[in-house]
């Protein structure tokens, strides 16, 4: 679905344009042509192909979508593709922008995302003297603001693994730590591929060979690539924190399954006694020591029962009941 299509001159506004128009006006050294598009369907991107004279190559990986985050060079023109993350119901929601970039074009489309980028149109609309640097701010802008949308999905899954945290040494409560702590670390994870291919792809574009189309604006690249290298600090501190509050809610786990153990075997050693005692007064021998003794069954249970009460004393002063 076509959002805009505007030719701009200079740094300014020109018009918004037809489409069929587009080929015409890229063909201007003075100008150059911004095309934004939603959920592109394949026959727009062909169409769009046609009047920019895209690489097929770039087309093509557009039209599958679900790409890795990257930046590719053809020719005189770039390619770069970059994943969305927003939270949607409590879910992180991955999305796709895809922007091929010419010397005096710009065609941007985006899918599976809600949040769209006219701000930033607007944005740049409101400084020419930005403008006027052609389709490489336009890229640096987009990216921006792609990067930009990061930073809150990051605060909240640290908000989400400080909530978890508190709950951590509650009684009871270490499964659901650990099934949440788990979930929490998918949603990192799927924030992390979204974030470190960029990074490494951005760097690119900030030193050494720099594509020509970008020459001039690196400076505004490195801005983006050290947004990106922060987020990805606080990401791998995430994962890190994360790693460690499920080692301690295991532990945790393994504490209590001890201290089952530990009654578990007091009781059984106290009953052990007992029987034990049983077991050898009840043997129905003829010449068995005080068998016929009047007082023998009285003595009988009330040593078993100091025996056993010991035991138990001595097993709850030591902490085991």
């Amino acid at each position: 679905m076509l959002i805009n299509c505007v030719a701009y001159q200079e740094g300014k506004k020109l018009a918004d344009i037809l489409v069929e128009d587009i080929s015409e006006y890229v063909k201007r050294s003075d100008c150059f042509v911004w095309v934004a598009l939603k959920d592109a369907e394949t026959e727009e991107l062909t169409q769009m192909q046609d009047e920019f004279g895209l690489h097929e190559l770039a087309v093509e990986d557009a039209m599958k979508g679900h790409q890795r985050p990257k930046i590719e060079e053809y020719g005189d023109s770039l390619f770069a593709v970059m994943q969305t993350v927003e939270i949607i119901d409590g879910e992180l929601s991955v999305g796709e922008v895809d922007v091929f970039v010419g010397e005096n074009y710009v065609l941007s489309t985006r899918n599976r995302c809600q949040q769209g980028f006219l701000g930033v149109r607007a944005r740049c609309e409101r400084e020419p003297h930005h403008l006027m640097k052609g389709s490489a701010f336009v890229l640096y802008a987009l990216m921006d603001a792609v990067v930009d949308r990061y930073f809150p999905v990051v605060d909240a899954l640290e908000s989400e693994l400080e909530t978890i945290e508190e709950h951590i040494f509650m009684q009871g409560s270490q499964r659901l730590n650990v099934e949440q702590l788990y979930q929490l670390k998918r949603k990192v994870m799927m924030l992390k591929h979204a974030v470190a291919p960029l990074l490494e792809a951005v760097s690119k574009l900030d030193g050494g060979r720099v594509p020509p189309i970008c020459v001039g604006t690196q400076e505004y690249f490195r801005d983006v690539h050290d947004h990106l290298y922060r987020i990805n600090t606080s990401i791998e501190s995430i994962r890190d924190t994360i790693s460690t509050a499920i080692q301690v809610s295991l532990s945790l786990v393994n504490i209590d399954e001890s201290e089952v153990n530990k009654r578990l075997a007091a009781w059984a050693a106290i009953f052990a006694v007992a029987t034990a005692f049983a077991g050898i007064w009840g043997m129905n021998f003829e010449h068995m020591p005080e068998l016929k003794w009047e007082y023998g069954y009285p003595v009988a249970l009330g040593t078993m029962t100091s025996v056993c009460a010991y035991l138990y004393y001595r097993f709850r002063k030591s902490g085991w009941l």
